[in-house]
């Protein structure tokens, strides 16, 4: 099994790059491109839709050869909701940065036939889970509720000291109703950046056990099993879910041994 924490490259460009063969699954792709203004990012899926997320900065896009404007607002991904770019499967995109800009490439299968569309902060719907320590402020930007053909895309804040995708649950079976199979990825920002915390991965069996000190800019795969995050006191923690599977819905079995903690 390929590593489940992956360090970013130094410097602009692509920065991360994960594949279904790199990540050894089917579903899931995520890119992180970190550029300076001026420069440029682009790609063409032939058989994958693609959420471009403005993690940070602003860009000029253009998708299947059109105009579609300067996207993006915020300057950090602490700082309100994110402007997004559905592109469909078979169109190529291309963003040129305006400003220093972090943009998050989410991918999977898809069959071109729902079409482009800019995703604005305000159409963003957000809500609070869970209370006390385990607090966490959720931002949907393509929920099962909105249009897309496999992805699946989230950004989380968990305030420093604060657990999240806790209580432990997993969705890595194909039994709906109860549970869905879903590949994902964690893309984590800190604030301030030196910032860290904590992920833990791992199975009923512990056939998969890992547990990650997870720094600025760090990506964390999650190819089954538990996967909750802990942010350390004086650190606030972003990150950027991708997820994808047979069927699009987010089906999720809690971990029994803490399930009590709902209920609290």
């Amino acid at each position: 099994m390929p590593k489940l924490l992956i360090k970013p490259k130094i410097g602009e460009g692509r920065i991360h790059h994960v594949t279904p063969k790199t990540a050894g699954w089917t579903y899931v792709g995520f890119d992180l491109w970190k550029l300076k203004s001026g420069q440029s990012a682009m790609d063409h899926l032939k058989d994958r839709e693609t959420c471009l997320v403005f993690v940070s900065g602003k860009g000029h896009v253009t998708v299947d050869g059109k105009d579609i404007g300067l996207i993006g607002e915020r300057l950090s991904p602490f700082s309100g909701k994110p402007w997004s770019v559905y592109v469909p499967a078979g169109q190529a995109w291309a963003v040129t940065a305006e400003t220093p800009v972090e943009i998050g490439v989410c991918s999977a299968p898809g069959f071109g036939k729902v079409p482009m569309r800019v995703i604005r902060p305000d159409d963003l719907g957000q809500e609070t889970r869970g209370r006390g320590t385990n607090t966490r402020y959720v931002t949907n930007i393509l929920p099962e509720t909105e249009p897309a053909e496999s992805l699946l895309v989230v950004e989380v804040i968990t305030p420093g000291g604060h657990t999240s995708s806790y209580p432990p649950h997993k969705h890595d079976q194909d039994n709906l109703p109860q549970e869905s199979l879903l590949e994902e990825t964690y893309y984590h920002r800190f604030d301030p950046p030196q910032g860290f915390g904590f992920q833990r991965v791992y199975t009923d069996d512990r056939s998969l056990d890992e547990a990650m000190a997870i720094e600025d800019g760090d990506l964390t795969l999650v190819p089954k099993g538990y996967h909750p995050c802990a942010a350390t006191h004086g650190y606030d923690l972003y990150y950027l879910n991708v997820m994808a599977g047979p069927k699009r819905t987010w089906k999720f079995h809690n971990a029994k041994e803490h399930e009590w903690l709902i209920a609290r």
